[in-house]
C-alpha cells in the first residue's frame, strides 16, 4: 500500500497547500493571466520546498542551526498559506448558499471584486514564498511506502503475562505474601526504582490479584505536576463513592475519603508514581487504620519519597532491580521471535551486544525489541541499531532517553507525526484508540490518495506504533485488538521535547507558561484546573487565531470564546464541571473536522444550526444530554455520529448523510419511521447500534419491520451491529439478504445489567483440550424477559462467514446453525427456557472458538463431546438460581 504524508511534522501543511491550489485554480482562474502565472510560480516553488523538507527530515540530527531555522520558517509558512486559501474558501461558501464548492467558486469569481481579492491574496502568498525561496536548493525525493500493519499478537501476550516475561515472579510472590499475612493493622509498601524498571507493571499485577478479600480497591496515577484535589477525587471515583463538588477544599476531600474507607471492612489502595513527599503527607491522613488488614502500595523513583511513605516499622520498601541476563534474553527474544531458539544464528551475537547496552531495563528492552521486530531478518538494520546505542546506557536517565530517541528516529515521517500527536493528551490519560484515529484523519495526517481507506490506514499506523512498543496498550477487545492506550512518562517527555523543537504542539499545564507562548500556536492543549488559572488572563495572553487543534483537560469551566478560533479543525473537551459547556459559537467554523466531548460536565450546548460545518467528519458528544441542531442531518462529510438520542429533538433526513459510517445509540422509539427506513440508504454504514424500550409489543412492530428492511439494504457494508431492544426480535428472523460482511453482532439489554460479575475457578475438564481456564459464573440477577432475544437462532446467521464475535439471547437451545461458522472466536449465548433435553456441543463443532460463555437455566443437561471446540481457551458457565 503506497501512502503519502498529507500533513506532517516534517513537511507541515505543504502538500495540502499544493492540492488546494490545484483545486481552486480551475477554469475560471485560467482566464486571469497574472494570477495564472503567479500560481504556476507558487506551485513550482512550493513543490521544491516540500521535497527538500522531506529530504531534511531524513538527516535531522545533522542540520546546522541556520538550516533548521529555514526549515521551521518554511513549515510555518505552509500553515499560513493554507489558512489564506481556507479563508477564501469560507468566503465563497458564505456568499453563495446553493450549489457545490466548484459552482460556488465559479459564480464568485465572475465578480470583479472577487477577482481583485484573489489576486491580492495570491500576491500575498507569493511574497511569503519569495522571502525564503532564494535561500534554498531544489531536490527530488520519494518517500518509501510503509506496509500494512496489524497488531503483532506477541504484544497482547506481553501485556497479559507481564510477570513471567519481565522476571517479576519473585517480587510478585514476595508482595502477595506481604499483602496476605496475618497483620491486621494498616501496612504500606513502597516500590522504588529507576524509570522503566517495571514498578507500575508490578503494582498493577498485585492490584489485579483475585485473592486477598479486599472489599474495595483503587489504583490512581500521580502526575509530575501533582493536583491533590484531583488525586483524591480520582480515588473517590475509583472506590465508587459519590462525586464531590469541584469547589471542595482539600481537607473536606480528605475527610470524605477517610469516612468512606472507615466504613469499609478492608481496602487496597495503589498510588502510582509519586514524585515528591507533599502529596503523600496530605493524603496519608485519609487512610484509616481500621484494624482489618487494609493495605496501601505506592511507587516512586525517589528513595526519600519511599522512606516518607514507609515511616512505620511494619511498612516495607521494595527496591526494583534490573533484569537478570536470563530474563533480559527471554523478554527480548519472546518479543521478536516468540522464543530464543527461533532467532537466526547470525543475529545472536548482535543480540547479546544490544542487550548488554540495555543493562537489564525492561522498558529499554521492550522498546528496542519492538523496533527490531519490524525488521527481524535485516542484519544490516540490527547492526545499525547496535552501533547507534554507543558504548552503553550505564543504567542512567540519559541512556534511557538515548534508546527512546533512537526508536523515534527510526520511524518513517508519517509515524513520527502520529506519535507526536499523542503529546496533546494529559499525562496518564487513557486514550481511546478510535478517537485518536479520527483525530489523525481530521488533522489530515492520513492519506486519502488513490481511493485508500483512511480508517484502515489510520489503524495500520496505530498498530505500527504499538508493535514498536512506543505506546502502551492497556485495554483489548475480545479479538485482541487494542481499544485504549497510554504513553509511558519517559516516552511522553521525549514526545514533548520533540514537539517543542518542531513547534508541532503546545501544552499549557502551568499558569506561568502562558506568557511564554509563541504567537503562532498551531495545536494547543490545556491541562489546568480552575484553582490554578485566571481564565480571562489565559485567553488574553494566547493568540488562538492560528490554532488548528484545541484540547482541554481538567476541572475547568472556562472554555475560550469560540470566535477567537479562525481555522480550528479539531476540538476535543475532557473537562469536569457541573456547568453546561457552551459551544453555540461553533456554527461558522467552516474548517472543523472533529468535535468530541468527554469528562464529567453535565452537558454541551450546540448551536441550533450547524450546516456551516461543511467539513465536519466526527460528532461525538454521547455522554451529554443536548438538543440536536435541526439541520444535523445535512452535514455532507460526517463519518461518525455518536449522540444521545433519548432527550433530543430528532430531525428527519438521516438518509441524506451518504458518507456516514458510524451511527451509535440510534433510538428506535425516538426516531421517525422515515429515519429508520432511511438507514438502508446509508451504503457506507459500517457500525450501527440500535436500542429502544417500547411500552408494549404493538408499538414497536412497524419500527422493527422498517429496521429489518434497512438492514437488508445495508448488507454490503455493515461490520458491527448492536441490538439493545427490549423484547422479542423475531421481526428480524427473515432478514434477507443477511449482512455477510458482519464481524460482530451483539444483542441484549446491556448484559452487564442482568448478570453478576463474580467468578470462581473450577477444575478444567480434560475433554476441553487446549482450554486454559474455566469459570462458573454465579447466576443472573434480573428478569430474563426484559432482555432482547430471539425465539430461536435465525437461519441467516449461519451465512455470516466473517462473524468473529456473537452475543445472542434465545429461548430454545438450537445453536447448531452457529456451530460451523468459520471465523467465530467469541460466543456469549443465553438460553432462556429451562432445559428438558440434553444440550450437546458435538465433536468438530465451533472449530476456531476461543471464548465461550453459556448462560443456562440448568446445568443438568449440558454435555461437551470429545473434539468439540478444539481451540477453546476460556469457558464461562452461568446457571439460573430458582426463585430469582
Amino acid at each position: 500500500m503506497a501512502t503519502t504524508v498529507v500533513v506532517g511534522v516534517s513537511t507541515g501543511a505543504m502538500k495540502p497547500v499544493l492540492e488546494k491550489l490545484a483545486t481552486l485554480m480551475g477554469s475560471e482562474f485560467s482566464k486571469m493571466k497574472n494570477v495564472r502565472k503567479d500560481v504556476k510560480f507558487l506551485s513550482d516553488e512550493l513543490t521544491s520546498m516540500k521535497d527538500l523538507l522531506e529530504r531534511l527530515a531524513l538527516v535531522d540530527d545533522e542540520l546546522d542551526p541556520q538550516t533548521k531555522r529555514w526549515r521551521d520558517k518554511v513549515r510555518d509558512m505552509s500553515y499560513d498559506i493554507e489558512n489564506i486559501i481556507d479563508d477564501f474558501g469560507r468566503k465563497i461558501v458564505e456568499k453563495n448558499e446553493k450549489g457545490g464548492l466548484v459552482k460556488k467558486a465559479v459564480r464568485f469569481l465572475k465578480t470583479f471584486n472577487a477577482r481583485y481579492q484573489i489576486a491580492g491574496q495570491i500576491d500575498g502568498i507569493k511574497k511569503l514564498v519569495h522571502e525564503t525561496s532564494d535561500r534554498r536548493n531544489r531536490y527530488q525525493i520519494v518517500t518509501p511506502p510503509p506496509n500494512d500493519a496489524t497488531i503483532d499478537p506477541r504484544v497482547a501476550i506481553l501485556q497479559q503475562d507481564a510477570a513471567s516475561l519481565v522476571g517479576l515472579k519473585v517480587p510478585i510472590d514476595e508482595l502477595v505474601g506481604w499483602l496476605n499475612d496475618e497483620e491486621m493493622h494498616l501496612k504500606v509498601v513502597s516500590i522504588v526504582g529507576f524509570g522503566g524498571l517495571g514498578k507500575t507493571t508490578l503494582a498493577n499485577d498485585i492490584y489485579r490479584q483475585p485473592d486477598g478479600g479486599f472489599e474495595c480497591r483503587a489504583f490512581v496515577p500521580v502526575t509530575q505536576k501533582h493536583n491533590i484535589p484531583k488525586l483524591i477525587r480520582s480515588l473517590l471515583s475509583e472506590l465508587g463513592s459519590d462525586a464531590c463538588s469541584y469547589d471542595c477544599e482539600v481537607n473536606v476531600l480528605v475527610n470524605k475519603l477517610k469516612e468512606y474507607l472507615q466504613k469499609k471492612k478492608q481496602y487496597l489502595i495503589v498510588i502510582d508514581d509519586l514524585w515528591e513527599k507533599l502529596p503523600w503527607d496530605i493524603i496519608k491522613g485519609a487512610f484509616p487504620d481500621n484494624g482489618v488488614g487494609s493495605r496501601v502500595i505506592t511507587t516512586t523513583r525517589i528513595h526519600d519519597v519511599a522512606k516518607a511513605c514507609c515511616s512505620h516499622p511494619r511498612d516495607y520498601i521494595l527496591e526494583m532491580k534490573p533484569l537478570s541476563d536470563e530474563d533480559s534474553r527471554r523478554l527480548f527474544f519472546n518479543r521478536i521471535y516468540n522464543n530464543e531458539q527461533a532467532c537466526p544464528r547470525q543475529f545472536r551475537d548482535i543480540s547479546t551486544e544490544i542487550l548488554k547496552k540495555c543493562d537489564g531495563m525492561p522498558l529499554a528492552i521492550i522498546t528496542i525489541s519492538g523496533m527490531l521486530a519490524c525488521e527481524r531478518f535485516d542484519q544490516e538494520h540490527w547492526e545499525h541499531i547496535r552501533d547507534s546505542l554507543g558504548s552503553g546506557t550505564n543504567f542512567t536517565l540519559e541512556g534511557m532517553r538515548k534508546i527512546l530517541d533512537l526508536s523515534y528516529k527510526n520511524l518513517l515521517p508519517h509515524l513520527k507525526t502520529c506519535l507526536l500527536y499523542l503529546g496533546m493528551y494529559a499525562e496518564d490519560f487513557e486514550i481511546p484508540r478510535h478517537h485518536l484515529e479520527l483525530q489523525w484523519i481530521a488533522e489530515a495526517f492520513i492519506s486519502k490518495e488513490n481511493g485508500q481507506d483512511v480508517e484502515k490506514n489510520a489503524r495500520s499506523y496505530f498498530n505500527e506504533l504499538v508493535n514498536r512498543s512506543l505506546i502502551q496498550p492497556i485495554r483489548f477487545d475480545n479479538c485482541g485488538l487494542v481499544t485504549h492506550c497510554k504513553v509511558h512518562d519517559m516516552m511522553r517527555d521525549l514526545i514533548l521535547h520533540k514537539c517543542a523543537e518542531e513547534n508541532f504542539l503546545t501544552i499549557v499545564d502551568d499558569p506561568q507558561s502562558i506568557t511564554k507562548l509563541d504567537n503562532k500556536v498551531r495545536r494547543l492543549s490545556v491541562h489546568l484546573d480552575d484553582d490554578e488559572i485566571d481564565g480571562i488572563k489565559l485567553w488574553g495572553n494566547i493568540s488562538l487565531s492560528h490554532v488548528r487543534t484545541f484540547m482541554i483537560f481538567g476541572a475547568y469551566k472556562g472554555m475560550p470564546p469560540l470566535r477567537l478560533f479562525r481555522f480550528l479543525r479539531v476540538l476535543h473537551i475532557e473537562i469536569y464541571a457541573y456547568d453546561t459547556v457552551d459551544l453555540t459559537g461553533l456554527s461558522n467554523m467552516y474548517q472543523l473536522r472533529y468535535l468530541g466531548a468527554g469528562g464529567g460536565c453535565s452537558g454541551v450546548e450546540l448551536p441550533t444550526q450547524i450546516t456551516g460545518l461543511g467539513h465536519l467528519e466526527t460528532l461525538d458528544v454521547l455522554p451529554f444530554y443536548l438538543l440536536h441542531p435541526f439541520d444535523i442531518f445535512h452535514l455532507p462529510s460526517l463519518l461518525f455520529l455518536n449522540v444521545d438520542w433519548r432527550l433530543a429533538r430528532t430531525p428527519y433526513g438521516i438518509g441524506n448523510m451518504k458518507s456516514l459510517r458510524y451511527v451509535k445509540e440510534f433510538d428506535l422509539m425516538k426516531n421517525s419511521l422515515d429515519n429508520i427506513e432511511s438507514l438502508g440508504e446509508l451504503h457506507s454504514l459500517r457500525v450501527l447500534s440500535v436500542y429502544g424500550y417500547p411500552p408494549d409489543a404493538t408499538s414497536i412492530k412497524s419500527r422493527m419491520d422498517a429496521l429489518c428492511s434497512s438492514l437488508g439494504k445495508n448488507c454490503i457494508s455493515l461490520e458491527y451491529l448492536g441490538l439493545y431492544i427490549k423484547g422479542c426480535m423475531d421481526a428480524l428472523m427473515d432478514l434477507s439478504p443477511p449482512p455477510r460482511r458482519l464481524e460482530r453482532l451483539w444483542m441484549g439489554d446491556r448484559v452487564e445489567y442482568y448478570f453478576s460479575e463474580g467468578c470462581d475457578s473450577i477444575d478444567q475438564p480434560a475433554e476441553l483440550g487446549e482450554c486454559s481456564s474455566v469459570f462458573r459464573l454465579p447466576g443472573w440477577i434480573s428478569k430474563a424477559d426484559e432482555c432482547c432475544f430471539f425465539s430461536r437462532v435465525p437461519n441467516w446467521m449461519g451465512e455470516l462467514s466473517n462473524l468473529k464475535e456473537l452475543e445472542i439471547n434465545v429461548r430454545k437451545p438450537d445453536v447448531g446453525i452457529l456451530a460451523g461458522l468459520p471465523a467465530l472466536t467469541f460466543l456469549r449465548i443465553y438460553i432462556i427456557e429451562f432445559l428438558r433435553d440434553w444440550f450437546f456441543i458435538h465433536a468438530r463443532e465451533f472449530p476456531v472458538l476461543k471464548h465461550l460463555e453459556l448462560r443456562l437455566s440448568s446445568p443438568s443437561y449440558l454435555a461437551f463431546q470429545a473434539g468439540a471446540m478444539p481451540k477453546l481457551q476460556w469457558l464461562g458457565l452461568q446457571f439460573r438460581v430458582r426463585g430469582l
